[in-house]
């Protein structure tokens, strides 16, 4: 089984609504031919609401509809952004979010307000995230303006400042400016947003990992795959030391897509290159408990 934590999905836009490149999410039934023809039995479907998406909004109720076309095979996420309600520190986002739980909702996200991630309106809204019982997924940026996500430094030290005031609530990272920490030669903005290559040096993230059993790592995209791929053996270590705590996943986000991580999961399994154990909980076990899926 393949859980994928991590796709994008909408219903059919004007044409001339399309993302970077001329490009679209693919509409419900482009998803689910792409998950069929790469063997993804589920999969986490995102939404984005904050200003600093690229092309087009994608609500929570949009969300919920489009899942229930397909109950078996896809999983809403709801998300909100902190400056709702007012746009103040006292915001109270627990109804909301207990709603849309109520409405099937499985996780927040992919949370990308472009503000410092340590900011007052973030720490508001993670604090009622912990209290309703949602893990969350976020998109870290290297800086703030002109892109989208959570702005953080080198070294993550908002991260860890959220990590340690949040104990229970879940972070599923994700972004080139999360994954490029796995290694200590993220000293620059160039590298920070592009897929860095050759030999891991173990950076920031493993020390995160260490510390912070809330901290779980989104594997999607060509920055989740790039960290464990980049160095084969680092990978592999990687992969059997934080078993419990990695989600397979894709980002599909455009129609067509190429989708790297597929035959290269494939290949862990055939070439026996990670245990059969880490390799069940990577790619479905993990994401099967913590959604609260059925098993089947």
């Amino acid at each position: 089984m393949l859980i994928d934590i991590h796709v994008h999905v909408c219903q059919k836009r004007h044409p001339k609504i399309t993302r970077a490149g001329g490009t679209f999410y693919p509409d419900p039934d482009t998803l689910i031919a792409m998950m069929d023809a790469h063997g993804i039995d589920k999969a986490l479907c995102q939404c984005t609401v904050s200003p600093e998406c690229r092309y087009t909004a994608l609500s929570p109720e949009e969300m919920l509809e489009i899942a229930a076309e397909y109950p078996e095979r896809l999983i809403p996420c709801c998300n909100m952004d902190p400056r709702w309600l007012g746009n103040s520190t006292s915001s109270n986002f627990v109804p909301l979010l207990e709603a849309y739980r109520e409405m099937g909702a499985r996780c927040v996200g992919e949370y990308i307000p472009n503000l410092p991630f340590d900011d007052p309106l973030n720490m508001n809204f993670f604090e009622d995230v912990e209290a309703v019982g949602l893990p969350l997924t976020f998109h870290i940026a290297p800086k703030i303006g002109g892109c989208y996500g959570c702005y953080d430094e080198v070294g993550l030290p908002r991260l860890e400042r959220v990590l340690k005031a949040f104990p229970n609530l879940m972070f599923l990272g994700h972004s080139q400016a999360f994954w490029a920490e796995i290694s200590t030669d993220v000293i620059q903005d160039g590298q920070r947003v592009g897929y860095p290559k050759g030999p891991v040096t173990p950076g920031r993230l493993l020390a995160l990992f260490r510390t912070y059993p809330n901290l779980l790592g989104d594997l999607s995209a060509g920055s989740g795959f790039n960290a464990i791929s980049r160095d084969p053996e680092f990978g592999y270590g990687f992969m059997e030391e934080f078993q419990d705590r990695l989600y397979f996943g894709t980002d599909i986000a455009n129609d067509p897509q190429t989708l790297d991580i597929v035959p290269y999961f494939e290949n862990l399994k055939v070439e026996r290159l990670i245990s059969e154990a880490a390799w069940e909980k990577i790619a479905w076990r993990n994401a099967q408990k913590l959604l609260g899926l059925a098993s089947d």
